[in-house]
């Protein structure tokens, strides 16, 4: 039996070989400068490619063609002009085929034409052995359809799963505007292993070769391959030169490694390594960063001081078997529950100042470590988790951190019951320890030692019932609200001595007596309590109309709201603080029955706020050009309730909330807060963002940050921050950041770049002030990153840096959501993304 003419084995080849070059992952640059042109252009006689590469082996093979004339009885010889073969997505023409059944040699001249999902390729002559599986294309020049790029090749010879390209060429630049192509002299190719090797590769710029490269293996197919990535080379003037290189191991299918080696001239080497698995019910990585010996402390010892600020010894420094552990993972274990954890460790308090190239590393105090059982259904949600402090600030104690929680167990249920009926409950139970304080002080001969000082914990217990009554209509809405509050306390000890010290003391304080020892006694109490109910009011209405402002059409909304809260005191000094601190003063608190983040503290309160928001919708496209809102408290007694160093509300006004909202055009954007306290006449925040965009990747960005202490009156924050990106014309633009601390008088950030950008070739150049310690100290840094769109870059990530200082660098970013503020000094610790 004679075996059938097969769809052009080669047509697989050619869609591997070729585009193997190009860089692997989603193809997510930016190709608005590109002409709109086809190095390929479409087939006319070819069909729409029609399903996937995974398809193709099911479906059948459909040849159609003009004249079909047999040569000889002899040598059995089938010429066929203009033939098309199809099979799902791929698709090959050719003027004319000659096909022998006996040998199997075919030959393909003229027009040869192949397409499919991924490509289009054209060629004058094919031919092979069909017996022998050996087969060659001529003069082949192809286009990628699925991302960028284009190129060619003198000759195709395949051998079964082997396959050989001579002279072939990779671009993503345009023909007429080749700025970069990679060329080879030889790739030989092994479908069956998943490997290509390059023999005397080089990339030309322009027509310039920059680099030359006598062999190296790479993956021609979706098989991740053991091998080297791109590495990250940076000048600073913290670390000196800086190399880093990436090695991806492949171990299996579902788990992998990657080695960082890194060279810092002024500090030494480091080894980093990076562990990730996959599995169907879960997923997780390990990363871990050691360096055996830094010089940077040794060079630089006065960086390095105590809480105290005073220098540390020789043998204090920082310099060996410094180093970070980081681990991740999650496992599902059904549709409601799964296990999540993320440990992290770093070697020393100085260790995120050191290897940190931003603000937010360095403004991170603490590192934290949870691991849990969570669940949740359709009303309820559950947990068992604990979690650890450790911390990274040499400028503190430990006991500036919060306390571990060994464990925690939560519930929360709410229902709704009929239409008008909603019930539920918040309850936690919870086991709270402390790292031991690391006190240092001096001895009489003048030398510092160091103790340890116990900081003891207890067990607390809260549990919050409520139900509600929902009632709501088109245009209004009203939801009474009943809870209680109770709260149980199982403490250690020494820390209900330390409570009845401290309650003693300001007992005898209050009275004018002097304090004793004895009268701790009386303010003993192991197992505090406290009780009480909460009820609540919240209401509004709506109200809308129709409105034109200058020819154009809005919806124009009017929405009062009032919320009552009444909680009665309860004195709950005996209380401890394990986890609680006041909250900041924002529009949301207007609306909260607790000014406390937590449970230690529950607040008293006989309150009504008074709100008032009005909006303006563009009828035409739905968006919202106009949002201003502004509330206030109004205290009808004074809410004793507080933290040590708090002072009590007294009755009367809180201070305005105002916020507004902005967007008199597509372009524009202005955001501002404002919160001005009627008992001082002065301003307790002022907060002013405004965007611009211009053209189609210009962004300017202003900031302003004020906040003042409410109590003391004392200036806590005073920020200015302008940042742009400003296209000159097509090709060059020049980025730029001043974030400066009006308050401290100094820069926090400082930023200037010029880039440039064509169609396939993207070159910038970024030289960059940070705050490198808690010092204030500034690190200078200059970075240059070459990018090869469609290939891959050499230098540091300069983009990922931008994106980060400039909101809007990346268009797509303006609508996400930006990242949440460092939530009490914690940090991410997995490495700094901006190294």
């Amino acid at each position: 039996m004679h075996k059938p003419l097969r769809l052009l084995p080669l047509s697989l080849c050619i869609a591997i070989a070729l585009p193997a070059q190009a860089a692997s992952g989603d193809d997510e640059e930016n190709w608005g400068l590109c002409p709109i042109q086809d190095v390929v252009p479409a087939f006319a006689d070819a069909p729409a490619p029609v399903g996937t590469a995974e398809e193709r082996t099911s479906n059948p093979t459909d040849i159609d063609g003009g004249v079909l004339e047999r040569a000889g009885d002899d040598e059995n010889i089938v010429v066929q002009d203009n033939v098309k073969l199809s099979r799902g997505d791929q698709f090959i023409g050719t003027d004319k085929l000659s096909y022998n059944e006996n040998t199997g040699k075919y030959t393909a001249d003229g027009n040869v034409r192949y397409q499919d999902n991924g490509m289009r390729m054209t060629a004058q002559r094919a031919s092979g052995d069909q017996n022998a599986d050996t087969h060659r294309i001529e003069d082949v020049q192809y286009q990628l359809t699925q991302r960028r790029g284009n190129g060619g090749a003198e000759r195709i010879d395949l051998t079964g799963a082997k396959g050989k390209l001579v002279g072939s060429t990779y671009s993503t630049c345009p023909p007429n505007q080749r700025v970069w192509e990679l060329r080879s002299r030889q790739i030989d190719l092994d479908t069956e292993d998943g490997f290509g090797v390059a023999h005397n590769a080089t990339l030309h710029i322009g027509k310039v070769p920059v680099l030359y490269v006598p062999w190296f293996k790479f993956p021609i197919d979706e098989r991740r391959q053991t091998g080297l990535l791109y590495p990250a080379i940076s000048l600073s003037g913290k670390n000196g030169f800086d190399y880093k290189q990436p090695i991806y191991l492949n171990l299996a299918p579902n788990y992998d490694a990657t080695l960082y080696p890194r060279i810092m001239a002024k500090r030494g080497g480091v080894l980093g390594g990076e562990f990730r698995w996959l599995y169907p019910d879960g997923k997780g990585e390990v990363y871990a960063n050691f360096m055996p010996s830094d010089k940077l402390p040794g060079d630089r010892p006065s960086r390095y001081t105590d809480y105290a600020d005073q220098a540390l010894r020789p043998e204090e420094l920082p310099e060996d078997n410094r180093g970070q552990f980081a681990l991740k993972a999650s496992h599902s274990l059904d549709a409601n529950w799964y296990a999540s954890t993320n440990l992290a460790w770093v070697s020393d308090k100085y260790y995120l100042q050191d290897f940190s190239n931003s603000l937010y590393g360095v403004s991170a105090y603490s590192i934290r470590s949870d691991i849990g059982l969570y669940g949740r259904g359709r009303h309820w949600e559950a947990g068992l988790m604990a979690d650890h402090y450790q911390l990274a600030d040499y400028t503190l104690t430990e006991r500036s951190l919060p306390y571990d929680r060994l464990p925690r167990a939560y519930f929360r249920w709410a229902q709704p019951f009929g239409r008008w009926f909603e019930a539920g409950v918040d309850t936690e139970l919870v086991r709270f320890q402390h790292t031991d304080e690391i006190v240092r002080y001096a001895q009489a001969d003048g030398k510092r030692v160091s103790r340890d000082v116990a900081l003891p914990g207890g067990s607390r217990f809260d549990v919050k019932p409520y139900l509600s009554l929902p009632l709501e209509g088109a245009s209004w809405f009203i939801r009474p609200k009943l809870a209680f509050r109770y709260t149980a306390y199982e403490l250690e000890a020494a820390k209900a001595r330390e409570l009845a010290t401290t309650n003693a003391r300001a007992y005898a304080q209050q009275q004018g007596i002097p304090y004793t020892p004895d009268m701790d006694a009386r303010f003993y109490d192991k197992s505090p309590n406290r009780s009480l109910p909460i009820t609540s009011v919240d209401a509004g209405l709506y109200f809308d109309r129709d409105t034109t402002i200058r020819g154009d059409r809005y919806l124009h909304t009017l929405e009062p709201r009032v919320f009552y809260l009444r909680a009665p005191y309860r004195n709950q000094d005996s209380l401890p603080i394990f986890d609680t601190d006041p909250m900041t003063f924002s529009w949301g608190q207007l609306f909260r029955d607790n000014r406390y983040s937590g449970a230690d503290r529950q607040a008293d309160a006989n309150q009504l706020t008074v709100a008032l928001t009005t909006r303006l919708i563009s009828e035409d496209d739905g968006r919202e050009r106009l949002s201003a809102s502004i509330g206030q408290i109004q205290y009808f007694d004074d809410s004793q309730v507080t933290v040590p160093g708090e002072s009590p509300i007294e009755q009367g006004k809180s201070a305005w909330v105002a916020d507004v909202s902005v967007s008199p055009s597509d372009r524009w954007t202005i955001n501002g807060t404002y919160q001005y306290n009627p008992k001082f006449r002065g301003q307790d925040l002022a907060s002013l963002r405004a965007r611009y965009l211009f053209g189609d990747a210009g962004i300017v960005n202003i900031g302003y940050r004020y906040r003042r202490n409410p109590v003391t009156r004392k200036d806590l924050l005073e920020q200015a921050d302008l940042s742009f990106l400003y296209p000159i014309n097509e090709n060059w633009s020049v980025v730029g950041r001043y974030y400066y601390s009006l308050l401290d008088k100094k820069p926090l950030e400082q930023i200037a770049g010029l880039q440039w950008e064509s169609c396939c070739l993207a070159v910038r150049v970024v030289a960059r002030r940070y705050l490198r310690d808690r010092s204030g100290d500034l690190n200078s840094s200059l970075q240059v990153e070459f990018e090869l769109k469609g290939l891959g870059s050499a230098g540091q990530n300069t983009e990922r840096v931008l994106r980060r200082a400039i909101l809007g660098y990346d268009r797509d970013d303006l609508y996400l959501v930006p990242p949440s503020s460092v939530t009490r000094g914690q940090t991410d610790p997995t490495p700094d993304p901006t190294l």
